[in-house]
């Protein structure tokens, strides 16, 4: 079980095996996945770009978020945003930026 103090810092989670990992992890700990394609924000963020009904995407910071994050709040087209988590962010419990799509019709 992780403690609440090693908790704050664990912020990505590998979607093939579901294990946590701070934010600066390039590999999975427990399975070896490149967390820069196969963490739950990269594979959810891929299936957004893979919508054809996703015409940009909208990066959203939390109030409190770090400078490095405020700094890239806004709006991007599908194939140039940032990665996450943002690389730079030093909030205490780590990035907590994430995308919303902005769709281009809502009704089928």
């Amino acid at each position: 079980m992780i403690s609440v103090i090693e908790r704050q810092f664990i912020v990505q989670t590998c979607s093939k095996c579901q294990t946590q990992s701070p934010d600066q992890a390039a590999t999975c700990p427990n399975c070896g996945a490149n967390l820069r394609q196969y963490s739950t924000i990269s594979v959810a963020l891929q299936k957004m770009r893979d919508n054809p009904r996703v015409k940009n995407l909208r990066l959203v910071v939390a109030d409190d978020a770090c400078p490095a994050c405020q700094a890239l709040e806004g709006t991007y087209q599908k194939d140039q945003t940032p990665t996450l988590p943002v690389e730079g962010c030093s909030h205490t419990n780590g990035c907590r930026c994430f995308f919303e799509p902005m769709l281009d019709e809502i009704f089928p």
